[in-house]
């Protein structure tokens, strides 16, 4: 016989397991909640913008096709800014602990389509640290340009700055925690029907008649300690 869950039968499971499914998703959000704020390290982040300009050219106004011509080379620097050319210069002024690979992880190039800036955004646990390795790694992809693509048309057009009170980028303990909650109401659901298909035990009329497909024509009321010491409730019952 194929059986069907209603959505009382649902609506029953989820009230009669509801105290865990409070309790794992209690759980799951505090543990978010500590390993947000007390174990993972916060990381900051700080951008400067480098433009990809003209070069200097006798005609009146800019030359389109010369800008055309940046917007395609910004590609080209996006990769060269992250190559080893560029980046062990950077961890030589700056004396960083790290390598070329660690510092291009550290590293995002973004460029908006069609333009010709390009953002270099890094990421450090140390907010002050983030801004000298933007601005530096800005600063050496200038200086060194010229030599590496024998063209002079880069320039910095924000440097990175450090704020009076920086905020990290991640992790973000709110949404860890909004997640938790989701993966813990989840987790509960889902033990709770679990615990229900694994229970095959009847506790109430509707589970005997169920599991019998047979009316219940009576039922035996449970008596108390009292009633069953008491000779005055035997002699009712008789």
């Amino acid at each position: 016989m194929e059986e069907t869950i209603s959505l009382k039968d649902i609506y029953q499971t989820i009230r009669k397991r509801l105290l865990i499914i409070v309790f794992i998703t209690i759980v799951a959000v505090a543990i978010s909640g500590v390993v947000s704020y007390f174990v993972l390290t916060p990381v900051y982040q700080s951008s400067t913008q480098i433009l990809v300009n003209q070069e200097k050219s006798n005609k009146n106004g800019p030359d389109y096709n010369q800008v055309q011509t940046n917007v395609q080379m910004v590609n080209t620097y996006s990769v060269i800014i992250k190559s080893p050319a560029i980046l062990s210069k950077v961890i030589n002024n700056l004396n960083l602990n790290t390598t070329v690979e660690g510092l291009t992880n550290k590293l995002t190039i973004n460029s908006e389509q069609e333009s010709q800036v390009f953002n270099v955004t890094v990421q450090d646990p140390d907010p002050a640290m983030a801004v000298k390795i933007a601005n530096n790694i800005a600063d050496t992809f200038k200086d060194e340009i010229p030599s590496i693509m024998n063209i002079n048309n880069v320039s910095v057009l924000s440097k990175a700055e450090l704020k009076e009170n920086p905020s990290p980028v991640k992790p973000n303990p709110m949404l860890n925690m909004a997640i938790a909650l989701v993966v813990g109401l989840m987790t509960g659901v889902g033990l709770a029907f679990l615990l229900e298909y694994l229970d095959n035990t009847l506790k109430t009329e509707q589970d005997i008649e169920n599991f019998l497909e047979l009316p219940v024509l009576g039922t035996i009321p449970k008596m108390t300690a009292n009633e069953e010491k008491d000779p005055s409730y035997r002699r009712k019952a008789v």
